[in-house]
């Protein structure tokens, strides 16, 4: 370790609290897929901030926006109207179906906005006791205590006893199980189409066509949660169009402004009549600069149709690992994932895999223990990933 990393360390222990378990690197700037240490190695970002950089670091046309935009208006509140809100709105909803946005400042606001909405739809609307909240196990929705309640791991739940009551937790990929918890006091079915912390598991589309149906069919909300998949991740712009699905309401963040705090939920126009003025608010939602870097971002998506190269790229990912795993059958248990959002589940503990493509320049995650996450700025370069397939097989044959 530098003398700089080590000093800068040092403060952190004296003025930060301790609730993360960081890398241990420092960061300076970053560009395109590439991210600087403060000696300025160069690292292959295939994290991007965990599915948030998607049009890689310091784009120059998202950072013109977000420029111009704070030499006008900074922040009033969501008390006045925006230009800039409704043409956020209008270009979200264009990727998705007709509909009413609420914007927030995180995934876990989006998924909290979304679990109150159900309710008080069922209850305002529907005229309904209706309260509970289904979700499956290995799930990610987030850290405020109703969608930490939400996720399906205990670990997230460890020491902020009592929880929030109304949540279901069922098996994942269970139908039978799901067709058992939706009962009358069932408001909303609330899952993720591909796990991402969960481990990268996706879910096949008899499963999700069967989970939405039982909601219908039961008068249930069907809810997506698409913080990590969504914003053409996986190949589409949002993951659950692979599989024709028409959820009533869906989550938005990670991605949504490449990088400042922003969040949405989306929700169909008769869903949205569960909020009513003074229902539900944030402070800084959906300020004219998110709005300015996420109108831009979303303008990008579209217009250099990043989907299809996340597609395109995530097959060719694909097939770099599909040889690595008949390189090392006894190493790599298995490959999934969709588009630019890949899971190698390894057959050992990942720890020392994980510190080895770091020590040589790669930056990406570790969850559950065997899985190594891949989310590379969707900008990444085939030759990128052929470098990164390079040094695993190296690790793998050291291993």
């Amino acid at each position: 370790m530098s003398d700089s990393f080590t000093a800068l360390k040092a403060r952190y222990a004296d003025s930060i609290m301790n609730s993360y378990g960081r890398y241990p690197l420092a960061l300076s700037h970053g560009k395109a897929q590439f991210l600087y240490d403060l000696d300025g190695r160069e690292y292959l970002d295939l994290l991007a901030g965990i599915a948030v950089a998607n049009l890689g670091h310091a784009n120059p046309e998202v950072a013109r926006a977000v420029a111009e935009q704070v030499q006008k208006l900074v922040h009033v509140s969501n008390l006045f109207y925006l230009t800039l809100q409704a043409d956020l709105a209008e270009a979200l909803l264009a990727t998705w179906r007709p509909g009413r946005v609420f914007f927030c400042n995180s995934g876990a606001e989006a998924n909290e906005g979304a679990i109150k909405l159900a309710r008080r739809y069922m209850r305002k609307v529907k005229k309904q006791e209706r309260y509970e909240i289904v979700s499956l196990t290995s799930s990610f929705h987030g850290r405020t205590l109703a969608t930490l309640t939400a996720t399906g791991q205990d670990k997230v739940k460890d020491g902020f006893a009592p929880l929030p009551e109304g949540f279901v937790t069922v098996p994942a990929g269970d139908l039978a199980a799901m067709d058992a918890a939706i009962g009358e006091r069932t408001a909303a079915v609330l899952l993720e189409v591909i796990q991402g912390e969960g481990g990268v598991n996706p879910f096949d589309a008899e499963y999700l066509r069967g989970v939405e149906k039982l909601c219908h069919d039961r008068g249930a909300l069907f809810m997506v949660d698409e913080i990590q998949t969504g914003l053409c991740r996986t190949g589409v712009f949002w993951a659950h169009q692979h599989d024709g699905l028409h959820p009533d309401i869906i989550t938005v963040s990670k991605g949504l402004a490449n990088g400042l705090p922003m969040g949405a939920v989306l929700a169909t126009p008769e869903v949205s009549a569960g909020f009513e003025p003074g229902s539900h608010a944030t402070t800084f939602g959906g300020g004219p600069v998110l709005c300015a870097a996420a109108l831009k971002t979303v303008e990008i998506l579209v217009r250099d149709k990043m989907a299809e190269r996340s597609a395109r790229m995530g097959d060719f990912a694909q097939s770099l690992f599909a040889n690595l795993r008949a390189a090392h059958p006894d190493k790599i248990k298995g490959v999934r994932g969709r588009g630019l959002m890949i899971g190698i589940e390894l057959a050992m503990d990942g720890q020392k895999i994980w510190e080895a493509l770091l020590s040589r320049g790669f930056i990406l995650n570790l969850t559950q223990g065997t899985v190594l996450r891949l989310l590379p700025p969707l900008v990444v370069e085939s030759q990128d990933l052929e470098r990164f397939a390079k040094a695993l097989d190296e690790v793998l044959s050291e291993a």
